[in-house]
């Protein structure tokens, strides 16, 4: 096979570079592990900044995010038995849409079939060859018969278990990690959410956080040990502890439902610099990975590969190899400012290691500030709605 550029990953980051240079009239092939069926069902992250629902539309991606996609103008934080509202909007002029990424993954995949895309589902034994070469080539299996894919760059958008990082040499890469002391056990639940907007609740026993997916189906989670046995959270229990995070605010209630989805999902930060190897391109979990709090892992592969697409199409136009020698810095600084935003965040909001009575005062502190300052909520929201540029 040969091919401009060969993707590996079929997650948002992936895809929405094989469309976007589609676009620009750059051909690419998408290798993917998984099938069809299970990346269009995995359940991931399901907020989408401003910029991403404007990229989307700008690709010709926004009919039925217009349609099913449930746009938010605030936040509400829950803490002390209080309830306050961060109006994004009204500070920001910007908003965020409730969207899953299962969802713009169902959209991109239609749209690059539509248009005679090639996306390989269901490959193993992917390898990366010639990298430092003008001529890389991907090799891997596919329905029994080994395949070579030759192409002039290659975009590794694989998670951060792919193929794509552990083929840089030694040495080449910096990364820096931090690991959290708690997780989320998040739920998908057959039960009409009984919230308009987000609610970050800080609590004595932990996180807890209500979303929404649609009018009939809530989104939410609870922070617990990473070392947590889901088979000890029947339902009966997490209704329960969500009623005892949530219900803070007189009058109102949780509803409950069949519970559809249940999983623990450890929490940790992670930066891989740079971004670039070579004819190597790096791009979303690949390279970068966030704590849930901010709403940022989707939106940060997004943002990666407006950029990627855009280098792309400079150098086939033109032959300029500036936009894609500035990818790795321009991204990076994107990155570490969501980095900060989700760490802050996450300290803010969740019950920390060793219960220190100190750190908690200083949380009911911060929390106190923003519903308080209306400069501080302001900063709150242009984080979480997203800055245009950084």
């Amino acid at each position: 096979m040969r091919t401009q550029v060969g993707i590996v990953g079929a997650g948002p980051a992936g895809l929405m570079l094989s469309h976007l240079l589609h676009l620009r009239g750059i051909d690419s092939v998408v290798i993917e592990c998984r099938s069809r069926d299970h990346i269009e069902r995995r359940v991931r992250a399901g907020v989408l900044e401003q910029g991403s629902v404007d990229l989307l539309h700008a690709a010709g991606l926004g009919d039925r995010l217009s349609r099913e996609g449930a746009r938010h103008e605030g936040i509400e934080l829950r803490f002390a038995g209080a309830a306050y509202r961060v109006p994004m909007t009204e500070l920001t002029g910007r908003a965020i849409t409730v969207y899953g990424q299962q969802e713009v993954v169902k959209d991109l995949v239609a749209a690059r079939i539509a248009s005679g895309g090639r996306i390989v589902f269901e490959v193993d034994d992917v390898s990366l060859h010639g990298l430092d070469s003008e001529a890389p080539l991907i090799r891997f299996r596919h329905d029994g018969r080994e395949v070579e894919l030759h192409c002039d760059f290659v975009a590794g958008c694989d998670g951060s278990h792919g193929v794509s990082r552990s083929s840089v040499p030694e040495g080449v890469l910096t990364t820096y990690e931090r690991g959290y002391p708690f997780a989320w056990l998040g739920v998908l639940a057959a039960a009409p959410p009984a919230v308009e907007e987000l609610v970050y609740a800080h609590h004595e026993r932990g996180f807890a956080l209500y979303s929404l997916r649609s009018p009939e189906i809530s989104r939410l989670y609870l922070q617990v040990d990473p070392a947590e046995d889901l088979d000890r959270w029947p339902d009966e229990r997490i209704w329960s502890e969500l009623r005892t995070r949530l219900e803070t605010v007189p009058g109102w209630t949780v509803n409950t439902g069949p519970i559809l989805e249940k999983s623990i999902t450890p929490m940790r930060s992670l930066v891989v610099e740079p971004m670039r190897w070579q004819r190597l391109f790096l791009a979303g979990d690949a390279v970068h990975i966030v704590p849930p709090t901010g709403a940022k892992g989707m939106n940060l592969a997004l943002a990666d590969v407006a950029l990627l697409g855009a280098a792309f199409a400079d150098w086939y136009a033109h032959g300029r190899t500036e936009l894609l020698d500035d990818y790795s810095p321009t991204a990076l600084r994107r990155v570490w400012r969501a980095q900060h935003f989700s760490w802050w965040m996450t300290s803010m909001l969740h019950r920390l290691d060793g219960h220190d009575p100190y750190e908690a005062r200083l949380q009911l502190s911060t929390l106190r500030y923003l519903a308080t300052s209306r400069s501080y909520a302001t900063s709150l929201a242009e984080n979480y709605v997203g800055l245009p540029d950084v």
